[in-house]
């Protein structure tokens, strides 16, 4: 499994790297609040271990922004020696799926995060969730700032992909399997149609979503500065 580890005691991150990466597990690390966000946003992890007293951001915040902003299907974990009841429902609201208190048991780490990764395989999808824009793939219903949106299948597929791709450009040929499979359209049917999910999904609206990468593909995230 793919984990990321947002704490800033050394020793800890240290402990469970030690435990973990002989493993085979790739571990990846962050000691501040807004570094551990930058990579949940732009990197795709298994499950994330977070801290609740970061420097920068504190971990309630570094969840809610992840929830809001970009993956609202990684799990996350919440470790911290916090353990009163209100502390542990502000966990669960601010979006985290587990909570274990510290000094805790490396080996029961790992449990938890393989239990928290095979419950959100077998789950059904829970709504995308990006800035303002909200598309439930059960239920095929797409809102943008609680306006609903009218989309076909085709803009439907192509949201989907890139709703779930945030972390990383989408290329043209990737979306035009996932639209079609082997059998592929003409070259600029696909533009066409990114050009009428713009006009659904951005047009009406002050903050645009959908990126053209020249030369690399598509990119749906809510902060323009981002690659």
């Amino acid at each position: 499994m793919k984990v990321l580890v947002i704490e800033d005691n050394r020793d800890i991150a240290a402990n469970i790297a030690d435990y973990l990466e002989p493993k085979g597990h790739v571990l990846d690390f962050a000691a501040t609040g807004p570094h551990g966000l930058k990579l949940a946003l732009s990197e795709r992890y298994d499950v994330i271990v977070l801290d609740i007293m970061l420097p920068g951001l504190n971990g309630m915040e570094v969840c809610r922004r992840l929830r809001s902003e970009g993956s609202n299907d990684v799990p996350v974990l919440m470790l911290t020696a916090r353990d009163q009841l209100d502390d542990k429902l502000e966990g669960f609201q601010a979006g985290a799926d587990d909570y274990l208190v510290k000094p805790f048991s490396v080996k029961e780490l790992e449990v938890r995060l393989q239990a928290l990764i095979k419950r959100g395989s077998s789950h059904t999808p829970r709504t995308l969730i990006v800035g303002d824009l909200h598309y439930d793939p059960q239920t095929l219903a797409a809102t943008r700032a609680g306006q609903l949106l009218e989309l076909n299948p085709v803009q439907r597929k192509v949201l989907e992909l890139l709703m779930r791709n945030t972390h990383r450009v989408v290329t043209r040929e990737e979306l035009e399997q996932h639209i079609w499979g082997d059998m592929l359209p003409d070259n600029d049917v696909l533009r066409m149609h990114i050009y009428s999910l713009r006009n659904v999904v951005d047009k009406p609206f002050d903050t645009k979503l959908i990126h053209t990468i020249h030369g690399a593909g598509y990119r749906l995230v809510a902060e323009p500065s981002l690659p």
